[in-house]
């Protein structure tokens, strides 16, 4: 324990997959936080991957990267925009890592000949990671358990909490299930029997639920509620309903009604005299539900049949244009259809595009028909990432003059290799966390629109990515005005391109829709959405 003795709470969900774990926790966390405490959440993932790093974002949504250069799930993205502060690696755990630190301490003999079992050596090391937080001195550590209670997988965290929760003793950490009443329409009631055996198997492991939070289509009727808290073992003010909303930015408030934040201080015996202050996040969301302006921005992507994908973007148009009190609607492109007859036709209309970031050869060329329709009518557009180097492939193409100009992420024997592999990623064989990762500096051209976005010379953005501008190439595009305004100060790679005349036409190598928040909304797409309002 810390010298702070941090308190612990545990989120669990049952009945099925997918219930808002993430949001739940990131909501009790911002009012706990408004309440005064040092608050963090981290997400306990039960696969075997060591991240979802390598992960298609069909399986698993948006790969989440922290400061620190982790690649991470996409939750983390949610408890960074309602915290407003950064995570790390440490925040975000899965299986993969758990056996494979086991294993190698295995290999070196630290388990003195004894045989490695789940139970004490993968428990304790779960234990491990659950702590290792409480040494940044944190009041309250809110831990999500992903997947439902009662997978297989999940099995080995759910006897974690079990241990802790005795170890830890009375009143320094809890339980909170989170579950699901369906909704029978031809009976027309919910219906609590699901939930009931959910923390029935909670309780076969050894864990009694101290909160229960019902998502739910409908309102919970009294008797309901009275039912579940009988035969589910918890208090009636325990019992918090957790309905349907129109946008996730409305459930801290929604939970805040019930007092879910007095509920779990009472169950962890902590005082707090500062009531929940959400005067910014009211304003937030006032100013995002009643908009005075819209404009419509095509997301052209190769992931956007699953718009997880690309959540961490959604989420930061909607931050920006609610500072700008612009609704930001989104016309998802997949670009495997476009071609170069009907690019005109799916793009018109549109007040701006931003070109998403992505791997691999699928859809490119749509891509590349996007920024030249975008340069050539001055049709605000912002590359993210693969997007700048799709901008920098097509300025090659069409500007140039280099009809075969090309990454060579997609063809390593083109004759004008305009992004090229780092030096140091040519002998990279592991896909997993070998990329550029985290956050690295970018200083920015005196006078240059970026310069003029950030206010500031000298910014750092999050990576994620093996390849980059071929730096032998910067003098040709610079003389035919796409220029190079951002660079790294210690290696001198291009950071960032922008064409001065144009409204706005930037391509940047970094993400910053990770550094979103609905607290400090991030200047670039707040820039962009502004060009585009102004189209």
């Amino acid at each position: 324990m810390s010298k702070k003795n941090t308190k612990y709470i545990f989120v669990t969900g049952g009945v099925t997959s997918s219930l808002g774990k993430g949001i739940v926790s990131a909501s009790l966390g911002l009012l706990l936080k408004s309440r005064g405490f040092n608050v963090t959440i981290q997400k306990l993932d039960p696969y075997i991957n060591i991240d979802p790093g390598t992960l298609n974002p069909y399986e698993h949504g948006e790969c989440y990267v922290t400061e620190d250069g982790a690649e991470t799930d996409l939750d983390l993205g949610h408890y960074e925009r309602y915290l407003d502060a950064p995570t790390s690696q440490n925040n975000n755990v899965t299986t993969g890592k758990i056996y494979q630190t086991v294993i190698e301490k295995e290999r070196k003999g630290d388990f003195l000949g004894k045989t490695v079992q789940v139970i004490p050596h993968i428990t304790n090391e779960i234990k491990r990671r659950i702590k290792i937080l409480s040494k940044q001195n944190y009041d309250i550590i809110i831990t999500e358990i992903g997947g439902t209670v009662g997978d297989i997988e999940s099995l080995p965290y759910i006897e974690t909490v079990r241990q802790l929760k005795w170890e830890l003793g009375e009143k320094n950490s809890m339980v909170i299930h989170l579950t699901l009443l369906p909704y029978l329409a031809s009976s027309g009631e919910l219906k609590t029997k699901p939930s009931q055996h959910s923390v029935r198997q909670l309780m076969e492991s050894g864990i009694m639920a101290d909160v229960l939070v019902c998502r739910t289509e409908h309102k919970i009727p009294k008797d309901q509620r009275a039912k579940l808290a009988q035969f589910c073992n918890v208090p009636l003010d325990n019992v918090i309903e957790c309905k349907d909303l129109e946008t996730i930015y409305e459930v801290p408030m929604y939970l805040q009604k019930q007092n879910f934040d007095d509920v779990v201080l009472k169950e962890l015996d902590l005082k707090s005299d500062k009531e929940a202050d959400l005067k910014d996040w009211k304003s937030f969301l006032k100013k995002f539900q009643n908009p005075k302006k819209s404009v419509e921005i095509a997301l052209v992507g190769k992931y956007v049949s699953l718009q997880d994908s690309y959540i961490s973007i959604a989420e930061a148009f909607k931050h920006a244009g609610a500072d700008l009190e612009t609704e930001v609607k989104v016309r998802w492109v997949y670009s495997g259809d476009l071609t170069a007859d009907n690019i005109k036709e799916t793009l018109k209309d549109v007040d701006g595009i931003l070109v998403a970031p992505g791997f691999g050869d699928r859809g490119i060329e749509g891509k590349v028909l996007t920024a030249q329709y975008a340069r050539e009518n001055k049709v605000p557009m912002l590359g993210i990432c693969l997007g700048m180097q799709i901008m920098t492939v097509e300025f090659a193409r069409n500007v140039l003059g280099y009809a075969k100009a090309n990454s060579m992420e997609f063809d390593t024997s083109t004759e004008h290799p305009v992004i090229s592999l780092m030096e140091e990623q040519k002998n990279v064989v592991d896909k997993g966390g070998t990329m550029r990762l985290g956050a690295w500096k970018c200083s920015l051209k005196n006078g240059s629109k970026l310069n003029d976005i950030y206010g500031a010379k000298n910014i750092t953005e999050r990576h994620r990515h093996r390849y980059e501008f071929n730096s032998d190439y910067i003098g040709e595009f610079e003389k035919n005005g796409f220029l190079a305004t951002g660079t790294n100060p210690e290696t001198g790679l291009v950071e960032a391109l922008e064409m001065p005349d144009h409204p706005f036409y930037v391509g940047v190598q970094y993400h910053p829709e990770y550094k979103s928040t609905v607290a400090t909304p991030h200047p670039l797409f707040r820039a962009f959405i502004k060009a585009c309002t102004s189209k």
